[in-house]
């Protein structure tokens, strides 16, 4: 390496990838990226140029980049690796730094909201007034308080648990609640809750999204069943027991992680570093609605599979879904036209399966549609039947792939990268037709695709009054 010139920092670093020792600034930016001196080198960009140069046993130079959380930092580094002892040599020069650009606030809550959804234990659907719609929990200590919510549908979450500080039991506004410290029955660990709000279209509040995360490990307990807004009508088999709990976690804990690293909130790193980050993140999602996906294809497979069926609203079915994906719609210009408030459409299904049904459906029709179209919920009465049809603007289906839609596994050629199992619709259609109905699908190339989900119509309720009944109200 050349002895003549300017330069500014020398350091050198062993063949373990350890910075044995460092010039300033170059020591300074390893202490504020998280790293000690002597330390493994926690400077990303100077740790790939090192590798790469003893992997080639070259030297190489190249301008590097670098964060420290307050300043972006360029400069010229060349490393010479000695390929019999594997140290190398660094000579770092044209060092420049510009303080970094203030952060966006809206964005960092978005970051971390992000991050609350997928380390979240326990997650739960409020209506506006913060009342419990649905809930879902994977976390054994959780059970029986997922159990009580699903039990009280309606009620305001904040009767289920005790909030640390206050003996109020009706919910306070929501600002005052977001962040706040809560006590679960049953459990030994402290929660904290996240209250996310959910707006329309034209920007009112239509509910909110409650995650409860802790940051101490569950026990080590025998896994329980999931929460019954959870669980499927029957007793899960090994995956849905076994497999999925003990998956859940750790993969949740990976996404979180990757989620951290990606948005930075660990400390300074590399555009190149976040990119990988946020690959492993996607990877890892896509890995969770894998295992959901099995647990559910082994319970709707089953031979003693049932539902539960009950009087419900499919335009309140329509209009929660909608409300729920709407955020991811908006976020692609898609427009999600449901039901207005004021129809209905009696039904005899479960809630629970139709719900999920229409939300595979609607998310779908989400990822597959063009950026800035439009999606369209729609009820028919046909009768003996009810009708919910889900249409789309994308790209359509030739006869042959309508075949073969509904079939295991089957994606229609599409990659991995796109999301999904191939076991959706599957699912979906073996859900329907376990509740007296179907699930259907027309379409034509370049012409959309209309999804019809048709369940038992509630025939008592779509009755018209005469005005002759017999009153029995008094015996």
């Amino acid at each position: 390496m050349a002895e003549g010139g300017a330069w500014q920092a020398r350091a050198q670093c062993d063949a373990r990838d350890c910075l044995t020792a460092a010039d300033e600034p170059l020591a300074g930016l390893q202490r504020r990226c998280g790293g000690e001196l002597p330390g493994p080198l926690a400077i990303p960009a100077l740790a790939e140029l090192v590798a790469k140069a003893r992997s080639l046993g070259l030297r190489l130079a190249r301008r590097i980049m670098a964060n420290d959380g307050q300043d972006q930092i360029q400069a010229w580094v060349e490393v010479e690796p000695d390929p019999a002892t594997g140290v190398c040599n660094i000579v770092v020069s044209n060092w420049q730094a510009s303080p970094l650009a203030p952060e966006d606030p809206t964005e960092t809550a978005q970051r971390r909201a992000a991050i609350d959804r997928t380390v979240a234990e326990l997650t739960a659907r409020l209506d506006a007034a913060q009342g419990v719609l649905a809930v879902d929990a994977a976390a054994p200590d959780l059970a029986d308080l997922a159990a009580a919510m699903a039990a009280g549908v309606g009620q305001p979450w904040t009767d289920f648990v005790t909030v640390a500080g206050s003996d109020h039991h009706q919910p306070l506004h929501w600002r005052l609640l977001d962040g706040a410290q809560i006590e679960v029955a049953g459990s030994p660990r402290s929660w904290r809750a996240t209250l996310l709000p959910e707006a329309g279209a034209d920007g009112a509040l239509r509910g909110f999204e409650l995650c409860l995360t802790s940051q101490e490990a569950p026990a080590l307990v025998p896994q329980r069943p999931r929460s019954p807004s959870a669980m499927p009508s029957n007793e899960p088999g090994p995956v849905g027991r076994d497999i999925a709990p003990v998956l859940r976690q750790p993969i949740a804990r990976i996404i979180a992680n990757a989620e951290t690293i990606r948005t930075r909130l660990a400390g300074p790193l590399a555009e190149e570093y976040a990119a990988y980050a946020a690959d492993i993140a996607a990877a890892g999602q896509h890995l969770l609605s894998l295992v959901e996906d099995l647990a559910d294809l082994e319970v709707v497979e089953s031979e003693e599979f049932n539902t539960a069926p009950d009087r419900i609203d499919l335009a309140d079915v329509a209009r929660r879904a909608a409300g729920i994906l709407g955020v991811r719609a908006a976020e692609r210009g898609i427009t999600i036209d449901a039901p207005r408030l004021g129809e209905h459409l009696p039904a005899i299904a479960e809630f629970r399966r139709v719900l999920q049904v229409l939300l595979n459906l609607v998310g779908n029709a989400i990822r597959y549609s063009p950026e800035n179209s439009q999606i369209w919920i729609r009820l028919e009465d046909a009768g003996a039947r009810a009708r919910l049809i889900v249409a789309d603007q994308g790209p359509g289906l030739s006869p042959e792939q309508q075949a073969r839609v509904f079939e295991k596994f089957e994606r229609l050629g599409r990659s991995g990268e796109d999301g999904g199992s191939g076991l959706g619709l599957y699912i979906s259609r073996r859900l329907a037709r376990a509740m007296g109905g179907d699930l259907t699908v027309e379409s034509a190339l370049g012409q959309g695709a209309r999804f019809i989900l048709e369940v038992p119509a509630d025939l008592l309720a779509l009755r018209p009054t005469t005005g002759h009944e017999e009153d029995h109200s008094n015996g």
